[in-house]
């Protein structure tokens, strides 16, 4: 069985391709730099050429890409967005019509003329993946079982509420609910609509014959630790 499992952080996304046929140390691996990290380049770019950027596609990581963002704004050039978009800034699109952001929908940003930068956005590309590695003779079109996704979710917190807080919630409800690790883990069809930035990855996935798997990331790093075979053998463990 081949899987393709990504963790999508803020600096880097962490590609493995799991075989069972394989030790999991021989298991072909690639450390990338994070979308949102390329999209802060891009954008940081269009600041230095002087020019507006408009940005498509879908919610992702923040962090990087709206300091970037709020920077290119700061240096008195425009920004536009599509809703989908500019919720990665913030759930709540006044709150980011607020930054200074241009909202428009996806007619009017198609009009738009002049010196603009356009990013698509989106934390998952599984077409950049699976060219390189074809480059390396590896298909993943042909020879894949399933693809499984860790992204940090904070969850469309209403108005007024913290996303921190929001979060603690969530994790609290999950836990007394099932209490286990693997509570945080869902199929594409079974993501929760509060889990805005889950859904946006599987709505990313262009490939629907194979199942994906989507978790928080930090419940995935605590359950992937408690496998090692030294750990699994202790009880109780802190991780």
């Amino acid at each position: 069985m081949r899987i393709l499992a990504v963790d999508i952080g803020t600096g880097t996304q962490d590609i493995l391709l799991f075989d069972s046929d394989r030790e999991v140390e021989n298991c072909l691996k690639m450390v990338m730099p994070s979308p949102t990290t390329l999209v802060a380049d891009a954008v940081r770019s269009a600041t230095r050429r002087g020019d507006d950027v408009l940005l498509t596609g879908l919610l992702m990581g923040g962090g990087p890409c709206a300091w970037a963002v709020t920077d290119h704004l700061k240096a008195g050039y425009r920004v536009y967005a599509t809703p989908a978009a500019a919720r990665t800034f913030n759930d709540d699109l006044d709150a980011v019509a607020a930054m200074g952001v241009t909202l428009v929908g996806d007619e009017e940003a198609s009009k738009i003329k002049g010196d603009v930068t356009r990013l698509s956005m989106a934390d998952f590309d599984y077409r950049a993946i699976a060219e390189a590695f074809a480059r390396f003779q590896v298909n993943l079109d042909r020879d894949l079982d399933a693809i499984a996704v860790a992204v940090f979710d904070h969850g469309d917190a209403p108005p007024g509420v913290s996303d921190r807080l929001f979060r603690f919630k969530y994790l609290e409800e999950r836990i007394r609910a099932e209490n286990r690790l693997s509570a945080f883990a869902f199929l594409a069809e079974d993501v929760p609509p509060i889990m805005t930035r889950m859904q946006a990855v599987a709505a990313s996935v262009p490939r629907d014959d194979i199942p994906l798997l989507l978790m928080d990331t930090a419940p995935a790093a605590v359950l992937g630790a408690l496998e090692d075979p030294a750990v699994r053998e202790r009880r109780p463990a802190l991780v």
